[in-house]
């Protein structure tokens, strides 16, 4: 199973910008998120996301 960019920003939503790479993964991790999104959280690179805009250009493109 994949995840969208979509899907992803509807799971973080309510999620205060802005926040880095552990930030969203630790949110993943308690908010009982699914191996495939976890993987993709962990797939960012590490910096610091100010707005969903960004966090959604940083994404991996599916192939």
């Amino acid at each position: 199973m994949t995840v969208t960019g979509v899907q992803l920003q509807e799971y973080l939503a309510g999620l205060d910008y802005p926040v880095s790479r552990e930030d969203l993964i630790r949110w993943g991790q308690e908010n009982g998120a699914s191996t495939a999104l976890l993987q993709m959280l962990q797939a960012l690179p590490p910096e610091q996301f100010n707005s969903p805009d960004e966090l959604n250009a940083a994404l991996p493109t599916p192939t």
